[in-house]
Order: structure tokens, then sequence, then C-alpha cells
């Protein structure tokens, strides 16, 4: 799998349960979203105008993807929406490995620059960092209709909040191979 397939299997609603545990005398949090990852073309004009943005020719963006959310954190039961866009940028020499670039629907929060690299286990590893914050985002496929993260945040180089997600696809990707199927390929 490259990083392009990786968000192709990405696509669709997603309901999301997350659990962030803190190192501080704060109690744990747990939420429910609701997820949209749609792909976007590297044509589409957002991709074109986040490219652009970063000093990036958008010819060399692999692929887009915006990711829109709402849900809820148990504790306050506040709901909470929002969007990102994504475009992966790789590397020249390393076609897995590159540039994640980032603008949320919320223009008032400026992302963290961001790297991805695709490891060999087919998971993604995403690591955004500035001068007081760093933060550690991992997601796997543990079936095709279920994805696995686990984040890990630090402030000022002390480690500060850890979560982990399950997220449920909502509807089947494709539809189940039965043995007929199978057979007549064969």
């Amino acid at each position: 799998m490259d990083v392009k397939e990786f968000f192709e299997q990405s696509a669709g609603k997603w309901f999301s349960q997350r659990t962030s545990h803190y190192l501080t005398p704060q109690p744990p949090e747990s939420g429910q979203s609701n997820m949209i990852i749609e792909l976007l073309s590297i044509d589409h004009p957002e991709v074109i105008e986040l490219c652009q943005h970063h000093n990036l020719d958008p010819e060399t963006a692999l692929c887009g993807a915006k990711v829109s959310w709402e849900g809820t954190i148990e504790q306050d039961q506040q709901k909470s929406t929002g969007s990102t866009l994504i475009v992966t940028v790789p590397d020249s020499d390393k076609a897995n490995e590159g540039q994640l670039l980032r603008a949320r629907g919320n223009r008032n929060k400026t992302p963290v620059p961001a790297r991805y690299i695709l490891g060999s286990d087919e998971a993604l590893t995403i690591i955004a960092e500035d001068e007081t914050t760093y933060s550690e985002e991992r997601i796997w496929f543990a079936s095709p209709n279920l994805r696995l993260r686990n984040t890990i945040f630090k402030d000022l180089d002390k480690f500060t909040q850890a979560s982990i997600a399950s997220e449920i696809r909502m509807g089947l990707t494709q539809a189940p191979k039965t043995t007929s199927d199978t057979a007549a390929k064969a």
C-alpha cells in the first residue's frame, strides 16, 4: 500500500470513539464523533490553494482529502464540529514519506507543520512539531472497515496527553466476495 491508497481506503463515513488520558491531575476524557473523509483531486481549487500557501508547486501533491467531523465529549456534552484539508507532498526520493499540509476550517488556528511516514506495516505516522509542541499520531487498519489511531502530545519536552481511537466505517467499502465469485476467477 502506498500513501495514496491509504487515503483512498480511508474515504467514507466513520464513527469514531476516542479516549484521552492526561498526565496532569485532569481526569480522562472520552468522546464520540461522526467523521467524513472525502478525497480531493490534486487539481481541486482547495488543494492548489493550500500548496501555493506553502510555496509548493501543486503538481508535486500526491493526494488531497477533506476531513469533516461532528462530535461530543462526554464530560461536557458540547457539540464540536470542524473540518481539515489535508494534502500529501511526497519527498522526491521517498514516495512513502513527505510533508503533510493541513488547513483547518477554523482559520483562527495555524496548523503546526507536519510530516508523514507510511511504514512497511502500512501504518501512517504523522509527526507535527514546533518550538513548544510535539504530536505523533499513528493510524492503521485492523480491517477494511476498522481504523485505529493513537496519539501522543508533548508540551515543552513533557508528555501531556495520550489518546486512542477506534473508527468504524458506516457501511461496507465493497461487497464481500462469495465462494462462487472466487471460483469463477480461478
